[in-house]
């Protein structure tokens, strides 16, 4: 018998505790990197090839205050900007759902495709959205959920707005991130509020991503202190701003994973030192024929290591493997778009894994380390 099939039989001698054992770190694995997933989307929006470029423009005082539509004609005229539409979030529901998981967007269509280069439609369907004003343009992954197609009605009921959208689908998009928002006529949106002087927001594109920050400083100082003072930021400000209303959301995460671990830490050190305990008078003889106290304890700990990384691979490997091929968004409902398990957190896993594995070997290697033999030999097995 060789030395890795002796450590092997004494790791699985008893299988129903080893199953047990590595099922307990696969299961607190796999809700460690379940946990930081959620967190990175949370906290890190994905960003488009183009968001590097885009500039959002809302209100200073408050996201809910609108901007004046004039506002349109300075910009333009700010050098470095290459392209601007009006970008207005309706929040309407669809289908009688108490939350509809996809935004849809009052826009310029004219200019909506020279912001958001990454939209991807055909000419046709372009051509149609542009030239019908109760049109809309729909994202593949809301067409593909709700069964939709080109010529169906989009009904809409106005929860922020005191109206509902009638439109009708003349196609779709695809290519960004999230393929999954409504773009309508902001025209038609105006006619049913009866407010042609507003938009929610505005969306710049700059002409390069070295001019962006000038860009940004020339807006903001464009309306200093006017009557409708506004905030320009990047696109990942913007995304931020929202991800800070979530409040202190790492530290909770980060507060649950580390009582996750410690409880797994002192299961298994419970586990293992039950497990070498029932094996004292054993350990007595290898000692007594002559095995030094340094491969016993190798012995331990190897034993101990090999059921924490067999349950790193079932449960942080089953994480990433499971969250590759499931689809996140019906999962969620639509609150996740992605959910990407990166090499970090899975190199993290591990080494929790290790660590683990080590603390809980140790504890019961230094109690046979410094058992006699005569006392291992008087152990009752």
């Amino acid at each position: 018998m060789t030395t890795t099939t002796f450590i092997i039989r004494n790791a699985l001698r008893n299988k129903r505790r080893a199953f047990l054992s590595a099922m307990s770190v696969a299961v607190s694995l796999f809700l460690f990197v379940t946990l930081q997933v959620a967190l990175r989307e949370l906290t890190i929006p994905p960003e488009d090839i183009g968001a590097s470029l885009r500039i959002a423009v809302r209100n200073k005082v408050s996201l809910a205050q609108p901007l004046p539509v004039r506002q349109l004609q300075v910009i333009e005229k700010i050098p470095g900007v290459a392209a601007v539409t009006p970008f207005s979030y309706f929040g309407g529901l669809f289908r009688n759902e108490s939350f509809t998981t996809f935004a849809q967007f009052a826009v310029n269509p004219n200019r909506f495709t020279n912001v958001f280069v990454e939209a991807k439609a055909s000419s046709e369907h372009l051509q149609a959205w542009i030239k019908d004003r109760g049109s809309c343009l729909v994202g593949l992954d809301t067409m593909e959920r709700y069964d939709l197609k080109v010529g169906d009605r989009m009904l809409l009921t106005g929860t922020l707005y005191s109206a509902d959208l009638d439109m009708k689908i003349v196609g779709t998009y695809q290519g960004t991130l999230d393929d999954r928002s409504v773009f309508f006529h902001h025209t038609y949106l105006d006619e049913l509020t009866e407010d042609p002087g507003t938009v929610g927001t505005w969306w710049v594109r700059a002409a390069s991503a070295e001019v962006a920050p000038q860009v940004i400083q020339s807006i903001n100082s464009a309306f200093e202190n006017t009557s409708s003072e506004v905030r320009a930021e990047s696109e990942r400000a913007f995304q931020m701003g929202f991800v800070s209303m979530w409040g202190n959301i790492k530290m909770l995460i980060d507060s649950i994973c580390s009582a996750i671990v410690f409880t797994l830490l002192l299961v298994s050190v419970s586990t293992m030192s039950m497990a070498i305990r029932e094996r004292f008078r054993e350990l007595a003889i290898l000692k007594a024929i002559g095995f030094r106290r340094n491969e016993l304890l190798s012995f331990i700990l190897a034993e101990s290591l090999l059921l924490s990384l067999l349950g790193a691979v079932m449960g942080a490997g089953g994480a990433a493997w499971i969250f590759h091929y499931i689809d996140i968004q019906a999962l969620s409902g639509g609150m996740f778009v992605y959910f990407e398990v990166t090499e970090r957190m899975l190199g993290s896993a591990f080494l929790i894994a290790m660590v683990l594995g080590v603390l809980s070997g140790v504890v019961p290697g230094l109690s046979v380390c410094r058992m006699s033999v005569v006392d291992g030999l008087k152990t009752l097995d």
